[in-house]
Order: C-alpha cells, then structure tokens, then sequence
C-alpha cells in the first residue's frame, strides 16, 4: 500500500503568557492509504491539534507534514485553500451547518465553490445525501433536522469533494448513544464505499474499535493500542 500522510518529528508547542506548553512532541505517524486510524487519548492530549495540523488548520512548531503530494508544513495561502478544498473532508464535533440553507444546499456548495457546475453538484449532493438516509430531507433547513440528522449530513458534505482524505475530530461526541452509534456506522461505511482514508479521534471506545489502525496520544507521542 501507499502511504498518504507522514508526520515527522512533529513538535507543538503554546505560548501563552509566559507559560510554555508542549502538547505534541517528537510524534511521528504513517497512515497509508486505504486504512482507518483512529487515535485516542486523554482530554488535552493533543488529539485535535494533531488533526487541526494534518487539516492546515494549526501550524507546527517544528517537524514535517506530508499528505499525498502536499507539504501541509510550508504551504502558501492559496496552496492552503486548495490543500483544503480537493484533498480533504472534515467532519467535526459540531455539524457547522449554515443555518439559512437546506441540507441540500449545505452539501453541494463546497463543490459548487471548488467550480463544480452547480447542476452536477446538486447531483452529487442528492447521491450523498441519499447515501446517508436523507434524501427525504434533502430540502430541510438544519433547524428542522435531529441532531443525527444534521451530523449525517455533515458526513455527505465531507464527501462532496471527493477528498482523498476524510479527518473526523470527535464526530459523535455531541450525539445520544442510539445516534452516535448509527452516526459512526454511516461514517465508516461511507469511507468504505467511496475508498476514502480516514484519519478520526474520539473518546468513544465503541467508535475506536472500528479503527484498521488505532493509537493512543500520551506524553505528545503516538501509542500503538488504545488508550485506557
């Protein structure tokens, strides 16, 4: 298999008020692609701030990001939105979905953005969108949506764009146990149907099981093996 991501020597560290704070220190990972890494680890550890990196979203103090063929550590702005656009799907703890647009419309913007004609988009979005069980609901505002509902469809969005590489930072960790689990099925599936790479930390050990490949952060360093 391919490799997709490596982190080298990864660092990060705060400064805030005079205080030092090293959360990721010497962490180095290998994803390849194709597989399920789920990472775990205590609250603070550094989960989301490793994810944060691998998405653009953070910057490094020290050490090298390489996802396919971009080096996330020395991109420009313009790299940065492209980076973000065509190779990546986030799916994060809180759906973000715009409140004034229907489920629908939540899902094929991002293409019609990327400069997907807004006609194959909509398309696109309604396959998605019936992927995750809602087609039925495709014309509903968020605010008439379950919150299972609104995390499903930010599944499809996450696919919109048909990234290369899906990163999932604690996305059942506002949902009741029944959606979490049904939400985390959905996900997995769909990394599985449409051959995505899925990077995803969570504190739901249900949810970690279902990892190819699982890690534990403690001490700013990757852990083979779940966290306790």
């Amino acid at each position: 298999m391919n490799e997709i991501v490596r982190v080298e020597n990864l660092e990060k560290t705060y400064v805030t008020s005079g205080t030092t704070l090293t959360v990721l220190k010497d962490l180095n990972l290998i994803v390849e692609e194709g597989s399920k890494v789920v990472i775990t680890g205590t609250s603070g550890c550094g989960k989301s701030t490793l994810l944060n990196i691998l998405g653009g979203i953070d910057n490094v103090t020290a050490g090298r990001v390489q996802c396919g063929a971009w080096n996330v550590t020395s991109l420009s702005e313009d790299e940065h939105a492209d980076y973000r656009a065509h190779f990546l799907g986030f799916v994060f703890q809180f759906h973000y979905l715009l409140k004034d647009f229907t489920a629908l419309e939540n899902v094929y913007i991002p293409a019609y953005m990327a400069g997907v004609p807004k006609k194959e988009a909509m398309a696109r979005a309604e396959q998605l969108l019936a992927d995750v069980g809602l087609a039925e609901r495709a014309n509903h505002l968020p605010s008439e949506l379950s919150g299972g509902e609104r995390q499903r469809a930010a599944v499809a969005r996450a696919l919109i764009n048909n990234p290369s590489l899906i990163l999932a930072d604690e996305p059942t960790g506002n949902l009741d146990p029944a959606n979490a689990t049904l939400v985390g099925d959905l996900l997995f599936s769909m990394v599985d149907k449409y051959d995505k790479t899925l990077v995803l930390v969570t504190h739901d050990s249900n949810l970690a099981k279902k990892g190819s490949v699982r890690y534990a952060i403690s001490g700013g360093k990757l852990q083979r093996g779940l966290a306790t």
